[in-house]
């Protein structure tokens, strides 16, 4: 871990809301005058959608969740490189035609040659110089294998991470908000995402769910009305429909200050002696309350180092 050059990994499974919290994020650097380089998680799968889509077909439980189609070493040589010197190398997913067509003319004004389509990658390429803090978010933000395999195995991308975030809704929340996503942005049937959790279930409980052991504060979203059938559901719990449990693995380490807390959250309250529930709808306060000043002490820690 780094006090010079700070890594922050922001994590969750698809559809569990790792973008809203980015939102967040990024209102914060903008406030304290901070220049992040920011890394998407996509970048660093192994396979291109069409190698993903060939996979798939004849292994019943090749996905994105686990290590078969993500480069875990590469993400670990990026955490660990700009601990040490601010720099490392990162790449683009391209997700779509005009992230494409962005991304290649904007290597071509770099005299870069990039031919790459919707997804597909850009080539490997330094992180922006002089950046104050690298920003990641995505699934795999602290994972972690102690095994001997070296294709697939024995990497700790976690041990570089300074501040892990955790974005954990209650799964059936989860898949709730998966399904409405996958349905009403890719046009995808419910019963086709239903295939894609069952056949992502072994990685999301082998490299997921552990990560969230790791991190050292958790969001878990959780609804106040019945969400027993996740499969049938019409609608997403609203904000107001539900509460956020905020647990910290050490609230001694950021100074944490639950009365402060308690006062500034209306109808929030402390559940064990290190989490504090909050409404939904005050999830965006509670976590700039929260995390500003942590990369405020994070960032005048970076200075005096």
């Amino acid at each position: 871990m780094s006090q010079k050059h700070p890594v922050i990994a922001v994590t969750g499974s698809s559809g569990a809301g790792t973008t809203f919290v980015k939102r967040a994020f990024e209102h914060i650097f903008f406030r304290e005058k901070i220049t992040a380089a920011v890394v998407e998680g996509d970048s660093f799968h192994s396979v291109t959608r069409a190698e993903f889509k060939q996979r798939s077909a004849v292994e019943s439980n090749f996905s994105h969740f686990g290590p078969h189609a993500n480069d875990f070493h590469s993400l670990e040589a990026l955490f660990k490189s700009y601990g040490e010197t601010g720099s490392g190398k990162k790449r683009y997913y391209l997700h779509n035609d005009a992230e494409a067509a962005h991304h290649v003319k904007r290597l071509a004004d770099l005299g870069v040659a990039c031919n790459a389509s919707s997804g597909e990658f850009t080539p490997w390429e330094d992180t922006e110089p002089k950046t104050d803090i690298l920003f990641y978010e995505g699934l795999h933000g602290l994972v972690k294998d102690a095994s001997a395999d070296k294709k697939y195995g024995g990497y700790d991308v976690a041990k570089y991470v300074d501040l892990g975030i955790g974005v954990v809704p209650s799964v059936n929340l989860e898949w709730i908000q998966k399904i409405s996503r996958d349905h009403a942005e890719r046009g995808y049937s419910p019963e086709a995402t239903v295939d894609t959790i069952m056949r992502r279930m072994p990685d999301y409980i082998n490299h997921i769910t552990p990560q969230f052991s790791r991190t050292h504060i958790n969001f878990q979203r959780v609804p106040t009305v019945d969400t027993s059938n996740p499969f049938i559901a019409r609608d997403i719990p609203s904000p107001d429909e539900s509460f956020v449990i905020i647990r910290f693995a050490d609230p001694k380490r950021f100074n944490v200050d639950f009365p402060f807390l308690l006062s500034m959250v209306h109808d929030s309250f402390m559940s064990r002696r290190n989490s504090i529930v909050v409404p939904g709808g005050k999830m965006v306060l509670a976590m700039e309350l929260i995390l500003n000043p942590i990369i405020h002490d994070m960032i005048e820690a970076k200075h005096k180092a």
